[in-house]
Order: C-alpha cells, then structure tokens, then sequence
C-alpha cells in the first residue's frame, strides 16, 4: 500500500495515464473503493443535463496540489476537495447565476463554501456528493474551448469521469 501512496503522490501530473489517474482518484478520494466511485459517478450522471461531460481536476487527480505540492489530504482526512468541473453549452452555464462567472457566459467560478449560492439547483447535487466523500466537492461549469485549452494547451491535468455522450 505505501508503494500506491508513492506513486499517487509522486507522479508527474504530465505523465499519468488515464488508467492511473482514475487510479490515484480511487484510492484517494473513496478509499480504494471502485464500487464508491461508481456510485459517485452514477449521482453526477443523473443529476447534470444530457450531452454534458465530467471531469475531475486537482490533487485527487495527481496526489498533490500543484500550488506547493503538498499530498492529498495534507492537513487530514477529509480536508482535500474533489474540484468536478461541468463541461457543455448553455444548458450547464444557465446553472449558474450571471454573477457566479470569472468570464460570464464561459467559465463559471466554483460553487462551493465561498460561492455557495451561484448555481443553486446544483446545491442539493453537491450537499450529497460531500455525504458521500466526507470532503468538500466544488462543482464548476465551463464551455467545451475552456477545457481544452486547460487540457491540452496548458497541461493542467483531469481525469474525464463522463463524456459528453454519457459514456464513462
């Protein structure tokens, strides 16, 4: 087990694979558990727009912030958030109130403690995904061109928890 530790916090973010991000993901945030992922899955999957993709960014990705890299879960269990980002169209950012933008209309801000009112229908989405995780979940929504540019222009590594088609 401490060699999985190692390998989920020690990874170069640039260098995970699908597989070891979905890995490191696992074992982080639901405590080796892929029937809790599943499930985790399954409540985002029934609660967001069809034609809406998933991913999750963040330390639960890579094992440790990018900010100071310090490991997931650094200052105790629980304490690392899961960072869900909502990639679409209009149906994703009209969930978010014309003051919950960092760019209006294209790139919303977290809802979360700070913003927990910019995106009220997804509040009851998010207050069971944290019963569920015993930690925080920030959930962002984003346009298509957003998530590439994050993605593949400026490295910031994801892990696609749904695809746009609805496919995990």
């Amino acid at each position: 087990m401490a060699d999985e530790k190692e390998t989920a916090a020690s990874a170069t973010a640039v260098e995970l694979t699908h597989d070891q991000k979905k890995q490191n993901v696992i074992h982080l945030a639901f405590g080796g558990s892929e029937q809790k992922y599943n499930e985790f899955v399954e409540v985002v999957r029934a609660a967001i727009p069809p034609g809406t993709g998933v991913v999750l960014r963040g330390s639960a990705v890579t094992g440790e912030r990018w900010k100071d890299k310090a490991p997931f879960d650094a200052d105790g269990p629980g304490t690392s958030d899961l960072d869900l980002t909502l990639v679409g169209g209009d149906d994703v950012i009209g969930l978010y109130k014309v003051t919950g933008f960092f760019v209006p209309g294209i790139h919303s801000r977290p809802l979360s403690d700070e913003d927990p009112d910019i995106a009220p229908d997804l509040v009851p989405l998010r207050e069971r995904l944290m019963k569920m995780v015993g930690r925080p979940v920030n959930i962002q929504g984003t346009r298509d061109f957003v998530m590439y540019l994050r993605g593949e222009l400026i490295g910031q590594p994801y892990l696609v928890l749904i695809d746009k088609d609805g496919a995990a």
